[in-house]
């Protein structure tokens, strides 16, 4: 900003090109305060749901949608396996964030041209509801996988200033499935990585 208000007759293109530099810059700081004020609020381990019986589905569907920008310029894709009538008891716009988080994620850190599975099963013996999000990526090392849950824990320090947050993302995710009385965890091999997460289906 200080170039362009220094240099006023700047050609357009590089205009143009700082213009956009700043603009990411600036959607990058929202970004952050955002998650720094969330993991406060969640800090306090005091999160009120407003629970509804939620059409896991559609639900994984908008989703789903919203990450096509994201996925389409590397040829990747998200394929579902979710059965239309499962029922998910819960907070639908603090598991949307957990899901989210858990998307955006497995696609920062799938390899190209790979579709992002997600599968859901309801275990009737147990009363509970599975999901589960699998890439083809990279293996996380068993040292870094126990460690992914902890706040401000990042896998690829470089390629996380870049694109992703301030490592808060699946941090804020393990607070609201705790809240939810849930589980969640991941798995990695060669093959790829699982994250799972595990809700009351009552």
């Amino acid at each position: 900003l200080d170039l362009m208000k220094e240099a006023p007759d700047l050609p357009p293109e590089q205009r143009a090109k700082y213009l956009s530099i700043t603009l990411d810059k600036a959607y990058r700081l929202e970004q952050l305060i955002n998650e720094f004020f969330d993991i406060t609020r969640f800090n306090l381990h005091n999160i009120t749901l407003t629970r509804e019986n939620i059409p896991l589905s559609f639900l994984l569907m908008q989703l789903a949608e919203e990450f096509y920008p994201i996925l389409a310029p590397g040829g990747k894709s998200i394929h579902m396996e979710v059965p239309e009538d499962l029922i998910l008891p819960g907070d639908p716009d603090k598991l949307a964030r957990v899901f989210n988080n858990i998307l955006k994620n497995a696609a920062a850190y799938s390899f190209p041209d790979t579709a992002i599975e997600i599968r859901t099963r309801k275990d009737e013996k147990e009363k509970t509801i599975h999901i589960t999000f699998t890439n083809q990526g990279p293996q996380i090392p068993a040292e870094q996988l126990s460690a992914i849950f902890e706040k401000f824990y990042r896998l690829d320090d470089a390629r996380s200033s870049e694109k992703g947050g301030a490592g808060l993302g699946l941090a804020i995710a393990k607070e609201i499935v705790t809240a939810h009385h849930g589980t969640i965890f991941a798995e990695s091999t060669k093959q790829g990585t699982v994250f799972s997460v595990v809700l009351p289906a009552v």
